[in-house]
Order: C-alpha cells, then sequence, then structure tokens
C-alpha cells in the first residue's frame, strides 16, 4: 500500500500546502480520500492519471475537503473517463454532487453543454455521472482489494452534516485510518484500533488555540497536540501522521494576514512546528512524521 499526502494544510489559501488530499493506492488501484483545492493537480504530480482514480471518500463537506471536485470530475471526463467514479460520501454528498455537475440545473451546466457538442464526449458522457452512495457509519465500501469503514466524528454539528473518519483495510492484511477533521472522538480511537497508520487532523498548536479561545474563536472542533498523541496511544497504532495544518510554519506575508484573526502571527513560523512536535511527544513515544504535500509513505 502507497499513500501519498496530495494536500496537508486546514481552509486558507497557502501556496506551500494544498488543501486536505489522500492518493492510497493497493497494488494497481487507487482510492482518493477527500477532494480538497489542488487535489486532481497533485495527484498528476505524483505521476498518476487522474482518469484511473475511481473512488472518492469524502470525510465532510467543508470546502476545504471538497473544493477540487468538479475540477476532477471534468478534467477526467475530458481525459476521457471511461467509468464513472465511485463516490462516498455523508448525508447531502448527492446534493453537493448535482448542484455542481448536474447538467440542467448543475454550476457547471454551460460548460458541460459546450464540451458535450463534440463527439468524443458525448461517447463518455456517462462517466461524468457520478456513483454516489450516501452512507451511514460501518462498512461503507468493499472491493476485492480493501474494504472501508467509517464512524462519525466530532466536528461540524451533527445537525447541519454529519462528519467521518475512515478506515481503510486492505485485502494484504495492512490498514490506515484517516481522522477527516474532528476533536477527540472515542469513536475515531475504537476505530483506529491496532492500524498500521492513523493520519489524523492537528490544525493548530498550542500557542494558537490559547489565542483563539481568548478572541473567541472556535476551538471545540479540532484535536490539540498533546490531544493527539494521547489518541494515538490509546488507538495502539504501528505510526502516526498529523497534518491538516492551520498555516502556522508559515512566514509569508499575505499568509500571515489572512491568519492575523486566528492566531500570534508574530509567533508564525517553523518554530510553531516544533512546539506541536514536543506536545504531541508529551504521549506519543513511537514513529511520528508531520505531513507535508507529496509525502509518500509505503506500507
Amino acid at each position: 500500500m502507497r499513500i501519498i499526502m496530495l494536500g496537508t494544510s486546514a481552509a486558507m489559501p497557502n501556496p506551500d500546502r494544498h488543501d486536505s488530499g489522500i492518493l492510497i493506492t493497493v497494488r494497481d488501484r487507487h482510492y482518493l480520500f477527500d477532494c480538497g483545492h489542488g487535489a486532481t493537480n497533485q495527484i498528476v504530480a505524483a505521476g498518476i492519471n487522474p482518469a484511473d482514480v475511481n473512488h472518492v471518500f469524502l470525510s465532510h463537506l467543508h470546502y476545504d475537503h471538497i473544493a477540487d471536485f468538479a475540477y476532477f470530475m471534468i478534467t477526467t471526463w475530458m481525459a476521457n473517463r471511461q467509468t464513472p467514479p465511485v463516490v462516498i460520501g455523508p448525508d447531502d454528498t448527492q446534493h453537493f454532487v448535482d448542484s455542481l455537475l448536474n447538467p440542467d440545473e448543475g454550476a457547471y451546466r454551460k460548460d458541460i453543454e459546450a464540451r458535450v457538442q463534440y463527439k468524443q464526449r458525448q461517447d463518455n458522457f456517462h462517466a461524468l455521472q457520478a456513483d454516489v452512495r450516501e452512507k451511514e457509519p460501518g462498512l461503507v465500501f468493499e472491493d476485492d482489494y480493501v474494504k472501508v469503514t467509517a464512524c462519525y466524528v466530532e466536528h461540524i454539528p451533527m445537525e447541519i452534516s454529519p462528519c467521518f473518519g475512515l478506515r481503510l483495510d486492505t485485502v494484504d492484511g495492512k490498514s490506515v485510518v484517516f481522522s477527516g477533521d474532528t476533536a477527540p472522538c472515542d469513536r475515531l480511537i475504537e476505530l483506529s484500533q491496532g492500524a498500521d497508520l492513523l493520519i489524523h487532523e492537528c490544525t493548530f498548536p498550542q500557542t494558537a488555540i490559547d489565542f483563539r479561545s481568548k478572541a473567541g474563536i472556535g476551538t471545540w472542533a479540532h484535536t490539540s497536540p498533546t490531544d493527539l498523541g494521547e489518541i494515538a496511544v490509546k488507538s495502539n497504532v504501528k505510526s502516526l501522521v498529523a497534518t491538516h495544518f492551520g498555516h502556522f510554519d508559515s512566514h509569508r506575508p499575505a499568509v500571515r494576514e489572512l491568519m492575523s484573526k486566528h492566531m500570534p502571527v508574530d509567533l508564525m513560523g517553523p518554530e510553531m512546528m516544533e512546539e506541536m512536535i514536543g506536545d504531541i511527544r508529551k504521549n506519543w513515544k513511537g514513529d511520528l512524521r508531520m505531513a507535508h504535500d507529496l509525502m509518500r509513505i509505503d506500507i
């Protein structure tokens, strides 16, 4: 199993990190987890034809996890995709897909109408109609290579939109868990038990969390570094990758300005990443990697 971290940032633009996306390859088959801004370009940067990616899993419907979806779909249609991709997500995923790609009412209907004038696009028009499957917790997908299991996590209030943590187990006995976005969650710890790899969000270092708390900005929807170390221990995983970073390590002036309401910008920089590592290490002594775009992990 090969894992490529396509995007490793939280919401807000940052030229050094793309939004959430993970490509998992098992033998010759690709599975995309989240489709945040830049995911399609990053798939190409990883040397893979995005038209060969036929399975997409959406952890939740925040824009930084789904913004590249229309680009992915239209690009791979133009690249002569022949198979409609399977898209797994929580409630309202069908509405999200239809609002973009419905050929009569979707946001991209005029783009689709223009392109479908050509016979080549007529011939594979069916491939633009994703096989959307809205799921509840439990087994959400299975083929001859993998099975994928979901649990609810603690991020968006359930009455607005449910959010998933996802576990992929391979026929070869390997396993990886992706937290999506979440506060510490017992259901995710249960889902992660004994996994080879836990990829878990860690959006802000404690300094930024303290700043956001004093400023009255929400802090409950994500996992602190200290809590992440404890989660990894309780999950009995073999390896931990922290991801979904809130731009705290950037020195770019425009990024600092964008984040000025979220953290003390005078402290932004690589030192904040070191702070985060130190806090994770208070509890977790095992294998730890801090994600960066196009990081490759082989299991």
